[in-house]
Protein backbone atom coordinates (compact mmCIF):
# COMPACT_ATOMS: atom_id res chain seq x y z
CA UNK A 1 0.00 0.00 0.00
CA UNK A 2 1.41 3.62 -0.86
CA UNK A 3 0.49 6.71 1.30
CA UNK A 4 1.05 5.07 4.36
CA UNK A 5 1.43 7.56 7.63
CA UNK A 6 3.59 6.67 10.16
CA UNK A 7 3.64 8.36 13.90
CA UNK A 8 6.33 6.90 16.11
CA UNK A 9 9.43 7.11 14.37
CA UNK A 10 12.54 9.13 15.68
CA UNK A 11 15.17 11.42 15.40
CA UNK A 12 17.92 12.69 17.55
CA UNK A 13 20.08 16.14 17.51
CA UNK A 14 23.66 16.78 18.46
CA UNK A 15 22.35 18.47 21.91
CA UNK A 16 19.80 15.63 22.95
CA UNK A 17 23.17 13.32 22.69
CA UNK A 18 25.07 15.41 25.40
CA UNK A 19 21.77 14.70 27.90
CA UNK A 20 21.44 11.00 26.43
CA UNK A 21 23.32 8.34 27.77
CA UNK A 22 22.82 5.30 25.57
CA UNK A 23 24.73 2.52 27.41
CA UNK A 24 21.26 0.71 28.10
CA UNK A 25 20.51 0.34 24.19
CA UNK A 26 24.15 -0.46 23.73
CA UNK A 27 24.32 -2.89 26.57
CA UNK A 28 20.78 -4.41 25.43
CA UNK A 29 21.59 -4.68 21.62
CA UNK A 30 25.00 -4.76 20.92
CA UNK A 31 27.48 -2.59 20.12
CA UNK A 32 26.69 -2.26 16.53
CA UNK A 33 23.43 -2.12 16.73
CA UNK A 34 23.46 1.38 19.06
CA UNK A 35 26.19 3.14 16.62
CA UNK A 36 23.74 1.91 13.74
CA UNK A 37 20.81 3.42 15.57
CA UNK A 38 22.38 7.12 16.50
CA UNK A 39 23.41 7.11 12.74
CA UNK A 40 20.38 7.10 11.42
CA UNK A 41 18.72 9.37 14.43
CA UNK A 42 21.24 12.26 13.67
CA UNK A 43 20.10 12.16 9.48
CA UNK A 44 16.50 12.35 8.86
CA UNK A 45 17.76 12.01 5.06
CA UNK A 46 18.54 8.68 5.72
CA UNK A 47 14.42 7.99 6.62
CA UNK A 48 13.69 8.75 3.29
CA UNK A 49 14.72 5.90 1.28
CA UNK A 50 13.28 3.72 3.45
CA UNK A 51 9.86 5.82 3.99
CA UNK A 52 10.43 4.66 -0.35
CA UNK A 53 11.00 1.71 -0.14
CA UNK A 54 7.96 0.51 2.25
CA UNK A 55 5.56 2.81 0.65
CA UNK A 56 5.08 5.39 3.27
CA UNK A 57 4.17 8.81 2.58
CA UNK A 58 4.99 11.03 5.72
CA UNK A 59 6.33 10.53 9.21
CA UNK A 60 5.18 12.40 12.14
CA UNK A 61 8.61 12.51 13.70
CA UNK A 62 9.27 13.02 17.55
CA UNK A 63 12.57 13.16 19.55
CA UNK A 64 14.01 9.91 20.88
CA UNK A 65 13.45 8.88 24.52
CA UNK A 66 13.94 9.64 27.35
CA UNK A 67 14.81 12.90 25.54
CA UNK A 68 13.77 15.81 27.96
CA UNK A 69 12.18 13.77 30.33
CA UNK A 70 15.22 12.36 31.76
CA UNK A 71 17.12 15.89 32.91
CA UNK A 72 16.73 17.31 36.01
CA UNK A 73 17.25 21.11 35.77
CA UNK A 74 14.23 22.69 33.50
CA UNK A 75 16.19 25.44 32.54
CA UNK A 76 18.48 22.70 30.23
CA UNK A 77 14.94 20.59 29.78
CA UNK A 78 13.31 23.58 28.18
CA UNK A 79 16.61 24.41 25.81
CA UNK A 80 16.39 20.82 24.65
CA UNK A 81 12.97 21.23 24.09
CA UNK A 82 12.88 24.38 22.18
CA UNK A 83 15.81 23.42 20.08
CA UNK A 84 14.62 20.26 19.26
CA UNK A 85 11.19 21.58 17.76
CA UNK A 86 13.40 24.63 15.81
CA UNK A 87 15.13 21.74 14.35
CA UNK A 88 12.20 19.37 13.50
CA UNK A 89 10.89 22.52 11.95
CA UNK A 90 13.88 22.81 9.49
CA UNK A 91 13.87 19.49 8.14
CA UNK A 92 10.10 19.19 7.70
CA UNK A 93 10.59 22.62 5.60
CA UNK A 94 13.88 20.99 3.58
CA UNK A 95 11.48 17.81 2.97
CA UNK A 96 8.26 19.02 2.37
CA UNK A 97 4.85 16.49 2.23
CA UNK A 98 7.47 13.78 3.84
CA UNK A 99 7.79 15.09 7.45
CA UNK A 100 5.80 16.34 9.96
CA UNK A 101 6.54 16.48 14.21
CA UNK A 102 5.71 16.16 17.77
CA UNK A 103 7.29 18.83 19.77
CA UNK A 104 9.10 18.06 22.26
CA UNK A 105 8.34 19.87 25.74
CA UNK A 106 9.75 19.97 29.13
CA UNK A 107 7.14 18.79 31.92
CA UNK A 108 9.42 19.39 34.80
CA UNK A 109 7.75 23.29 34.33
CA UNK A 110 4.59 22.57 33.16
CA UNK A 111 3.85 25.79 32.58
CA UNK A 112 6.79 26.26 30.20
CA UNK A 113 5.58 23.43 28.15
CA UNK A 114 2.47 24.35 27.34
CA UNK A 115 4.04 27.70 26.42
CA UNK A 116 6.40 25.29 24.21
CA UNK A 117 3.88 23.35 22.71
CA UNK A 118 1.47 26.25 21.72
CA UNK A 119 4.63 27.99 19.79
CA UNK A 120 5.42 24.77 18.82
CA UNK A 121 1.74 24.15 17.50
CA UNK A 122 0.52 27.93 16.22
CA UNK A 123 4.61 28.97 14.79
CA UNK A 124 6.05 25.80 13.66
CA UNK A 125 3.13 24.00 12.46
CA UNK A 126 3.79 20.49 14.92
CA UNK A 127 1.18 17.98 15.16
CA UNK A 128 0.96 17.74 19.08
CA UNK A 129 3.56 16.59 22.05
CA UNK A 130 5.69 13.63 22.30
CA UNK A 131 6.20 12.81 26.07
CA UNK A 132 8.52 10.19 27.13
CA UNK A 133 6.82 8.60 30.22
CA UNK A 134 7.63 10.52 33.52
CA UNK A 135 9.59 13.40 34.09
CA UNK A 136 12.60 13.54 36.28
CA UNK A 137 12.28 17.06 38.50
CA UNK A 138 14.76 15.72 41.44
CA UNK A 139 17.54 13.55 42.31
CA UNK A 140 17.16 9.87 43.07
CA UNK A 141 13.78 8.52 42.20
CA UNK A 142 12.19 12.38 42.58
CA UNK A 143 10.00 12.24 39.08
CA UNK A 144 6.11 13.11 37.99
CA UNK A 145 3.62 11.54 36.44
CA UNK A 146 1.07 13.21 33.88
CA UNK A 147 -2.07 12.65 36.44
CA UNK A 148 -0.17 14.95 38.90
CA UNK A 149 -1.97 17.97 39.64
CA UNK A 150 1.11 20.22 38.46
CA UNK A 151 0.13 19.04 35.08
CA UNK A 152 -3.14 20.53 34.76
CA UNK A 153 -1.94 23.52 33.55
CA UNK A 154 -0.30 21.81 30.79
CA UNK A 155 -3.50 19.51 30.26
CA UNK A 156 -5.69 22.51 30.22
CA UNK A 157 -3.12 24.14 26.86
CA UNK A 158 -3.48 20.62 25.10
CA UNK A 159 -7.49 20.74 25.61
CA UNK A 160 -7.22 24.26 24.30
CA UNK A 161 -5.42 23.77 21.23
CA UNK A 162 -6.91 20.46 20.42
CA UNK A 163 -4.19 18.35 19.73
CA UNK A 164 -2.70 14.66 20.62
CA UNK A 165 -0.35 13.63 23.06
CA UNK A 166 1.75 10.75 22.28
CA UNK A 167 2.54 8.66 25.74
CA UNK A 168 6.00 7.27 24.57
CA UNK A 169 7.60 4.42 26.99
CA UNK A 170 10.90 4.98 28.34
CA UNK A 171 13.17 2.79 31.02
CA UNK A 172 10.90 2.55 34.56
CA UNK A 173 12.86 3.29 37.70
CA UNK A 174 14.99 1.37 39.10
CA UNK A 175 12.74 0.25 42.14
CA UNK A 176 9.92 -0.82 39.98
CA UNK A 177 12.83 -3.62 38.40
CA UNK A 178 13.50 -6.16 41.34
CA UNK A 179 11.07 -8.14 39.44
CA UNK A 180 13.44 -8.30 36.14
CA UNK A 181 17.14 -8.49 38.24
CA UNK A 182 19.10 -10.94 36.49
CA UNK A 183 17.75 -10.45 33.46
CA UNK A 184 18.98 -7.04 32.21
CA UNK A 185 17.73 -7.96 28.76
CA UNK A 186 14.06 -7.15 29.86
CA UNK A 187 14.69 -3.99 31.10
CA UNK A 188 13.95 -1.87 27.71
CA UNK A 189 11.87 -2.46 24.94
CA UNK A 190 11.76 -5.75 25.42
CA UNK A 191 9.33 -6.03 28.25
CA UNK A 192 9.04 -3.50 30.78
CA UNK A 193 8.41 -0.67 28.44
CA UNK A 194 5.03 -1.51 28.13
CA UNK A 195 4.35 -2.32 31.94
CA UNK A 196 6.16 1.15 32.71
CA UNK A 197 3.69 3.32 29.69
CA UNK A 198 0.18 1.17 30.31
CA UNK A 199 0.59 1.53 34.18
CA UNK A 200 0.80 4.96 33.19
CA UNK A 201 -2.26 5.65 30.80
CA UNK A 202 -3.76 4.02 33.43
CA UNK A 203 -3.15 6.74 36.03
CA UNK A 204 -4.37 8.77 33.55
CA UNK A 205 -7.70 7.22 32.91
CA UNK A 206 -8.74 6.77 36.62
CA UNK A 207 -7.23 10.88 37.29
CA UNK A 208 -10.41 12.47 36.10
CA UNK A 209 -8.48 14.03 33.75
CA UNK A 210 -10.42 13.41 30.94
CA UNK A 211 -13.61 14.21 32.76
CA UNK A 212 -12.23 17.85 33.06
CA UNK A 213 -10.99 17.40 29.34
CA UNK A 214 -13.49 15.41 27.39
CA UNK A 215 -11.38 16.59 24.30
CA UNK A 216 -7.90 14.82 24.89
CA UNK A 217 -6.40 12.42 22.95
CA UNK A 218 -3.94 10.18 24.16
CA UNK A 219 -1.73 7.89 21.44
CA UNK A 220 -0.20 4.71 22.79
CA UNK A 221 2.51 2.79 20.58
CA UNK A 222 2.88 -1.09 20.05
CA UNK A 223 -0.77 -2.03 20.17
CA UNK A 224 -1.34 -0.03 23.47
CA UNK A 225 1.50 -1.75 25.70
CA UNK A 226 -1.10 -4.74 25.76
CA UNK A 227 -3.84 -2.55 27.36
CA UNK A 228 -6.63 -4.12 24.86
CA UNK A 229 -6.12 -7.21 26.38
CA UNK A 230 -5.37 -6.29 29.49
CA UNK A 231 -7.87 -3.78 30.46
CA UNK A 232 -10.83 -6.06 30.14
CA UNK A 233 -9.17 -8.14 33.15
CA UNK A 234 -8.44 -4.93 35.13
CA UNK A 235 -11.61 -3.52 34.66
CA UNK A 236 -13.55 -6.27 35.91
CA UNK A 237 -11.64 -6.66 38.97
CA UNK A 238 -12.22 -2.79 39.85
CA UNK A 239 -15.78 -3.25 39.35
CA UNK A 240 -15.72 -6.23 42.09
CA UNK A 241 -14.00 -3.75 44.29
CA UNK A 242 -15.99 -1.00 44.01
CA UNK A 243 -16.67 -1.24 47.49
CA UNK A 244 -12.77 -1.44 48.81
CA UNK A 245 -10.29 1.12 48.61
CA UNK A 246 -10.37 3.60 46.32
CA UNK A 247 -7.99 6.40 44.66
CA UNK A 248 -9.72 6.98 41.00
CA UNK A 249 -11.20 10.32 40.75
CA UNK A 250 -12.95 9.87 37.65
CA UNK A 251 -16.31 9.62 36.72
CA UNK A 252 -16.71 6.92 33.95
CA UNK A 253 -15.12 3.20 34.14
CA UNK A 254 -11.35 3.29 32.69
CA UNK A 255 -12.82 0.95 29.59
CA UNK A 256 -14.62 4.08 28.41
CA UNK A 257 -12.06 6.41 28.71
CA UNK A 258 -9.53 3.76 26.82
CA UNK A 259 -12.72 4.04 24.00
CA UNK A 260 -13.09 7.29 23.27
CA UNK A 261 -9.89 9.16 24.17
CA UNK A 262 -7.00 6.71 23.31
CA UNK A 263 -5.56 5.50 19.95
CA UNK A 264 -3.44 2.35 19.39
CA UNK A 265 -0.68 1.93 16.70
CA UNK A 266 1.08 -0.78 15.72
CA UNK A 267 5.05 0.54 16.28
CA UNK A 268 7.45 -2.37 16.29
CA UNK A 269 4.30 -5.01 16.97
CA UNK A 270 4.49 -6.77 13.73
CA UNK A 271 1.85 -10.02 14.43
CA UNK A 272 -1.24 -10.01 12.92
CA UNK A 273 -3.43 -12.10 15.58
CA UNK A 274 -2.59 -9.74 18.20
CA UNK A 275 -3.62 -6.70 15.77
CA UNK A 276 -6.71 -8.00 14.96
CA UNK A 277 -8.18 -8.78 18.57
CA UNK A 278 -6.63 -5.55 19.29
CA UNK A 279 -9.08 -3.98 16.24
CA UNK A 280 -11.55 -5.78 17.82
CA UNK A 281 -10.98 -4.59 21.18
CA UNK A 282 -10.39 -0.64 20.16
CA UNK A 283 -12.56 -0.25 16.59
CA UNK A 284 -10.80 0.05 13.44
CA UNK A 285 -11.11 3.53 13.78
CA UNK A 286 -8.83 3.96 16.54
CA UNK A 287 -5.89 2.67 15.11
CA UNK A 288 -3.00 3.68 13.66
CA UNK A 289 -0.40 2.17 11.60
CA UNK A 290 3.35 3.07 12.94
CA UNK A 291 7.12 1.20 12.14
CA UNK A 292 9.33 2.50 15.22
CA UNK A 293 12.21 3.95 13.32
CA UNK A 294 14.89 3.19 13.37
CA UNK A 295 14.39 0.99 16.03
CA UNK A 296 12.45 -0.90 13.94
CA UNK A 297 12.89 -1.70 10.15
CA UNK A 298 10.37 -0.26 8.11
CA UNK A 299 10.93 -2.63 5.32
CA UNK A 300 9.85 -5.15 7.72
CA UNK A 301 6.60 -2.79 9.52
CA UNK A 302 5.48 -1.79 5.87
CA UNK A 303 5.31 -5.93 4.43
CA UNK A 304 3.97 -7.12 7.41
CA UNK A 305 1.25 -4.60 6.95
CA UNK A 306 0.64 -4.49 3.15
CA UNK A 307 0.88 -8.16 2.93
CA UNK A 308 -1.81 -8.81 5.35
CA UNK A 309 -5.23 -9.83 4.58
CA UNK A 310 -7.71 -7.08 5.57
CA UNK A 311 -10.35 -5.66 4.28
CA UNK A 312 -8.89 -2.79 1.63
CA UNK A 313 -11.10 -0.28 3.37
CA UNK A 314 -9.78 -0.88 6.95
CA UNK A 315 -6.11 -1.04 5.69
CA UNK A 316 -6.61 2.48 4.37
CA UNK A 317 -8.50 3.61 7.54
CA UNK A 318 -5.45 2.36 9.36
CA UNK A 319 -2.61 2.59 7.08
CA UNK A 320 -3.78 6.22 6.29
CA UNK A 321 -7.11 7.59 7.09
CA UNK A 322 -7.04 8.15 10.75
CA UNK A 323 -4.19 9.63 11.20
CA UNK A 324 -4.75 12.02 8.05
CA UNK A 325 -8.41 12.52 10.20
CA UNK A 326 -6.50 12.93 13.46
CA UNK A 327 -3.66 15.33 12.46
CA UNK A 328 -5.99 17.44 10.49
CA UNK A 329 -2.97 16.73 7.47
CA UNK A 330 -5.28 17.66 4.49
CA UNK A 331 -4.25 14.67 2.49
CA UNK A 332 -5.42 13.93 -0.52
CA UNK A 333 -7.59 11.10 -0.10
CA UNK A 334 -6.79 7.56 -1.95
CA UNK A 335 -9.01 5.20 -3.67
CA UNK A 336 -9.64 1.70 -1.45
CA UNK A 337 -7.64 -0.12 -4.43
CA UNK A 338 -4.78 1.60 -3.55
CA UNK A 339 -4.19 -1.07 -0.30
CA UNK A 340 -4.23 -3.76 -2.25
CA UNK A 341 -0.80 -5.18 -1.67
CA UNK A 342 2.79 -4.52 -0.60
CA UNK A 343 4.28 -1.70 -2.74
CA UNK A 344 0.97 -1.58 -5.06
Amino acid sequence: MEGKIALEEHFSTELNNKHWDAKGEEGRNGRAYAQDIERRLLDPELCIAEMDRSGIELCIMSLTSPGVQGIIDPKQATELARSANDYAHSFIKKYPGRFASFAAVAMQDPKGAADELERAVSELGLKGALINGYSNIGPDEHVQYLDEEPIRVFWERVSKLNVPVYLHPREPLPSQTRVLKGYPELVGSAWAFAYETASHAIRLMLSGIFDEYPNLQVILGHLGEGLPFMLPRMQHRLDEQREGEKGAKAKRRASYYFGNNFWITTSGHFHTKPFLEAIEQMGEDRVLFSVDYPYEQMDMGGRWFDDMRLENATKLKIGRENANTLFSLNLSPLSEQSATGFGS
